[in-house]
């Protein structure tokens, strides 16, 4: 897809270690000090449950400025069965160019390709003033808990869309976060150190 200069595509093997400067330049000091996510999409890249054609960079002026991708998991239903649904992320965009609606552009051009490809609906943890705008809505409005979260904690993260109109009609249950998503800080550390230094900070706002 091209419109105004800004091109999204899928991710080339060749642009990985692009993409992962990208990813850490983004969460950097974020959520944590540090961040750990250009971590996780290394690692997510060679799980069985990465869904290749979702796998998407967005590119302005022949520079990489944003990525999103998907993973696929279950939602553990109290009647039993394992229902198929999509989690996202990371998602980014570089930090200049924030808050100036690119954000927005790749994650609805990302929901419509995932929709196409038949896939009924994406969970995840987010913030809903900004992903509400997309039709996410709060997960518990689907009868879906996040695991192993007490019945009174706050749930306010724990985010759903359908993209197939009623495909979680019905179900009630567990959603699971796919296991490649829990990295050990160690294995974080490690990788960090092939790329340039930069300072860790405790910040205002960091929930890790």
């Amino acid at each position: 897809m091209n419109i105004n200069g800004v091109t999204i595509r899928s991710e080339k093997e060749g642009e990985y270690r692009e993409v992962e400067n990208l990813i850490r330049e983004s969460f950097w000091n974020v959520y944590r000090p540090g961040c750990s996510e250009h971590y996780v999409i290394h690692v997510l890249r060679d799980d069985p449950a990465f869904v290749k054609e979702l796998d998407f960079v967005m590119e302005k002026d022949g520079r990489l400025i944003g990525q999103n991708m998907f993973m696929k998991t279950v939602i553990n239903a109290d009647d039993g069965r394992n229902i198929g649904v999509l989690t996202m992320g990371p998602i980014c965009i570089t930090p200049e160019l924030k808050r100036r609606g690119y954000g927005r552009l790749l994650l609805d051009h990302s929901l419509k390709k995932a929709a196409k490809l038949g896939y009924g609906a994406v969970l995840f943890e987010g913030n809903i003033d900004f992903y509400g705008g997309s039709g996410f809505d709060y997960a518990r409005n689907f009868g879906i808990r996040y695991h192993d979260l007490p019945e009174d904690a706050d749930d306010s993260f724990f985010l759903c869309k359908e993209l197939a109109e009623g495909y979680l009609s019905g179900v009630t249950g567990v959603y699971q976060t796919p296991k490649g998503y829990y990295v050990d800080d160690r294995d974080v550390e490690e990788f960090d150190k092939s790329f340039p230094v930069r300072e860790k900070l405790i910040l205002p706002g960091q929930i890790f």
